[in-house]
């Protein structure tokens, strides 16, 4: 993933989530709508929307390396 330099709002990495959260584990997807009501910095919120962005096209191996990073942003 490349550096992007648009900043991501809250409500855009919510309904980003919202878009991709079918094809996501129920948990990880239930701990980062969590992480986004408690976290609203700017990193935050970009990191989580560029591993969300076409979480739907990513191929299985894809995910799963997006998933541990979602997990590793919202501990």
């Amino acid at each position: 993933m490349g550096k992007c330099m648009i900043d991501h709002s809250l409500e855009d990495v919510r309904q980003k989530l919202a878009d991709q959260t079918a094809f996501m584990p129920d948990e990880l997807a239930a701990r980062v709508e969590c992480a986004l009501t408690e976290n609203g910095d700017q990193e935050f919120l970009n990191k989580v929307f560029h591993l969300l962005k076409k979480y739907d096209l990513a191929d299985e191996k894809e995910r799963e390396e997006r998933d541990g990073k979602l997990l590793i942003l919202v501990k």
